[in-house]
């Protein structure tokens, strides 16, 4: 790559990058550039960008005092480079320069500058005064493969509908299975996409991605399905979340969304005698936004149901609340099934505890009963097997 370093530098972090790699995808159309300090106040204005939904400003304003002297310095029609994380990543040609407030541009993002809010925190520390606009290119872009696996799943079945879902799945447990399995029951083709954070918390991306794909393509019929990673920078965060996803989604080519009724996003408010919510913000942006029921378990109706249909009160209903299955892997005991697939179970600990057991083969043999044939077993399997023996109800 020729080197750019002839150019004034501007650094930025993988965050700031993922959000200027969306663009450059078309994937949050209308939005094209970084927008200018006029266009910026329209859009908190308004919340409209060429008569579409848009929640707040797209804006690039990183901190550090070098780029806050670079950036107040800069003049209009300057070329810049800008590095991540020490690499060569675009160039830019300056419109405009022009100062911010970091915590109202806290604010527009999460509905509150409260630095008790971890997600006001850490962007608040990625954030400067000041802010630039106009086009920038990436120096090394490529066509997004996901755009092209999505094409060519809805050729190959001729698919006329084409929801979406955003899931961390973390875990992936049975309210996330319903979910799926309800949302493809109405549409010819499902896009999942999987979120991919910025921090090391919880159970990381590959296995998350590798737990969900084993589920896709034992459980479900696999040419109506695809998964996609989605990078879940700060801009998908707070109550305008949903309105992000459903631009993203709209141009990935899916025209329906489907979320969870305990979505973050999801929030009430009374207007002129109703009560509406986000969803009822959103202008301009072609995509049918479905919420969906949420799914509990019931112990008289001894099934996974919706809270709209089981008759039986709360008492009576176990909550899939992800935090709360993820504590007890994190733990390493393994969850009920009706939970958690056990099969994802075992792949989850085996992933979380690895080599667990000093003897695991003689553990394996001296726990279950045996075939009569020496086989080799890894922890995935043992808890397979400790999996029935939970689920035995001769001796409970």
């Amino acid at each position: 790559m020729t080197s750019l370093r002839k150019n004034r530098t501007l650094f930025i972090d993988k965050e700031a990058a993922s959000a200027l790699e969306l663009v450059a995808d078309n994937l949050l159309l209308p939005v094209t550039k970084l927008m200018s300090e006029e266009e910026s106040k329209e859009v908190l204005k308004s919340g409209l960008l060429d008569g579409k939904s848009f929640p707040f400003p797209f804006i690039l304003a990183p901190s550090g005092k070098k780029n806050e002297q670079l950036i107040s310095s800069l003049k209009r029609g300057e070329k810049i480079s800008i590095l991540c994380e020490g690499e060569e990543f675009a160039t830019l040609v300056v419109d405009e320069t022009f100062k911010i407030n970091p915590k109202e541009r806290v604010k527009h993002i999460y509905g509150t500058d409260d630095l008790t809010h971890p997600g006001v925190m850490a962007t608040i520390k990625r954030l400067g005064s000041w802010a630039l606009s106009g086009k920038y290119t990436l120096l090394d872009s490529s066509e997004n493969t996901n755009k092209t696996k999505i094409i060519a799943a809805k050729e190959l079945i001729d698919a006329k509908h084409t929801s979406s879902i955003m899931m961390a799945a973390n875990p992936l447990h049975r309210g996330h299975e319903r979910l799926i399995r309800q949302t493809l029951e109405g549409t010819d083709l499902l896009v999942i996409f999987l979120l991919k954070p910025y921090d090391s918390a919880n159970l990381n991306y590959e296995i998350r991605r590798e737990a969900l794909e084993y589920f896709i393509n034992n459980f479900l019929p696999k040419n109506r399905v695809i998964l996609v990673p989605l990078e879940n920078s700060y801009i998908f965060a707070g109550y305008n979340e949903i309105i992000i996803d459903a631009i993203v989604a709209k141009n990935y080519g899916c025209d329906r969304l489907t979320i969870g009724r305990n979505h973050a996003g999801l929030g009430m408010f009374y207007d002129c005698n109703s009560n509406k919510s986000i969803i009822d913000k959103v202008t301009g942006i072609d995509i049918e936004i479905h919420v969906a029921s949420e799914y509990v378990y019931c112990d008289l109706c001894t099934t996974l149901v919706s809270k709209n249909t089981c008759p039986h009160g709360q008492h009576h209903q176990i909550s899939y609340h992800a935090d709360s299955i993820l504590a007890l892997l994190e733990a390493g005991i393994l969850p009920p099934a009706v939970l958690i697939r056990k099969e994802i179970s075992a792949f989850l600990l085996s992933k979380l505890y690895p080599n667990r057991f000093k003897n695991l083969e003689k553990l394996y043999y001296d726990t279950f009963a045996a075939k009569g044939l020496l086989e080799e077993h890894n922890e995935k399997d043992f808890y397979l097997e400790l999996m029935k023996l939970y689920q035995t109800t001769s001796l409970t």
